[in-house]
């Protein structure tokens, strides 16, 4: 949880800071997000108090990409599971590896899609498509996103991707900032509509779905995977 927090704190930070025009987030290493902490689930399995900290979390993360009032670019240079492909589903631009791994894969671990997964993926690949990949918790690559439309633009190598994403972001910075930032908060009021429609019952749904006893068994086998 306290990345989440720090995650949070860093959006809130980037929304008090004047003159910036675009944010990229992005991350070192093989993976953009590697998806949710065993042992956190099993913790909030067992304690209340850490489902409801988690159900913040999970809205806390949606709200502030939703209102930061720039363009936010996603650079995933590799596995982006569960809140990680949830963060670039809700991202304006999402620039990625070819070969990246990308997946919410809550069902596979016996966890509704609660937190932003389904209002994200719905918008970005449309409805069928996400409950395709939702209900199976099945991975696509970076080019197979692209061609659903979650992905904006496809990088050849991992390397590759935080450059473009960088290029992307110095293109809206050479633009007027009150017609792209206009923009920017009119895409945001329809994502906000979608959560209107469905995205507290996910996370209700989602909180209830870690008290059931087949968490922990569906957790352990995992483990020995």
């Amino acid at each position: 949880m306290l990345a989440h927090e720090e995650f949070v704190a860093a959006l809130a930070a980037v929304a008090r800071e004047p003159g910036l025009r675009a944010l990229v987030i992005g991350a070192e290493g093989r993976a953009f997000s590697a998806g949710g902490d065993f042992d956190e689930m099993l913790e909030a399995h067992r304690n209340q108090a850490v489902r409801a900290q988690m159900t913040r979390d999970a809205r806390n993360v949606f709200n502030g990409i939703i209102d930061l009032p720039i363009p936010v670019i996603s650079a995933v240079q590799g596995a982006a599971i569960g809140l990680g492909a949830t963060i670039a589903c809700l991202s304006d631009i999402v620039i990625a590896w070819r070969g990246a791994k990308i997946a919410d894969t809550h069902v596979a671990v016996g966890i509704a899609a609660g937190d932003g997964g389904i209002i994200s993926w719905s918008q970005a690949v449309g409805i069928n498509r996400a409950k395709r990949y939702l209900l199976t918790g099945d991975i696509i690559t970076g080019e197979q996103a692209y061609q659903f439309g979650l992905v904006t633009e496809l990088a050849d190598t991992p390397e590759a991707v935080l450059p473009a994403a960088r290029a992307i972001a110095e293109r809206i910075r050479s633009l007027p900032a009150d017609g792209v930032n206009g923009t920017k908060r009119a895409f945001a009021a329809i994502t906000r509509a979608r959560a209107g429609e469905a995205f507290e019952l996910g996370l209700a749904l989602e909180m209830e779905s870690m008290t059931s006893p087949d968490i922990v068994e569906t957790i352990k086998r995992l483990r020995q995977r």
